[in-house]
């Protein structure tokens, strides 16, 4: 497999790690240089190296990302056993037609008036670095069994695959 095979199978495994999660840790820096991270829910599931979140104009994210434009974004799948971090940078987007675009109903949750609610916004995080980590087992079982075997023998175990990926 050439280097450049390598690097788009690496690319395509953080893209099925980010659909599969979909729940995510958006993390900006304050005007004091403070990590804030905050929940967020992923909304376009067809991850290209751009991430996609609703939020609200006025809000700190916003001002936040307005300031300091440098952000992570991290995924854990649970079930799989994986986790996903992607640095890259965020800015507000006014797209009336992206955010009908990307809009589903759960979102009234949030925003109970749907894309008429007052201040809503896009933030657009485009993916530059990504790293990941494969649990080798995707059973919590073997996994832990994995671990005890390590705290027995005093070897490390096994923690699966971990690679660094430009997006």
């Amino acid at each position: 497999m050439t280097g450049t095979e390598l690097e788009q199978e690496r690319r395509d495994k953080v893209k099925a790690m980010v659909k599969d999660a979909r729940i995510c840790m958006l993390t900006t820096m304050t005007e004091d240089m403070r990590h804030v991270s905050r929940p967020m829910a992923l909304q376009d599931v067809e991850f290209d190296g751009e991430l996609w979140f609703f939020t609200y104009a006025d809000s700190d994210l916003v001002e936040q990302i307005g300031r300091h434009p440098q952000v992570n974004v991290s995924f854990s799948d649970a079930k799989q056993n994986n986790w996903v971090s992607i640095a890259g940078a965020a800015s507000r987007v006014d797209d009336r037609g992206k955010a009908a675009e990307l809009w589903s109903a759960p979102l009234k949750a949030w925003f109970p008036e749907g894309l008429e609610t007052p201040n809503l916004t896009l933030v657009k995080v485009t993916g530059q670095t990504a790293e990941y980590w494969e649990s080798a087992h995707s059973s919590k079982v073997v996994t832990m069994l994995g671990y005890a075997k390590a705290a027995v023998t005093g070897k490390t175990p096994d923690a699966g695959e971990n690679e660094t990926v430009r997006l």
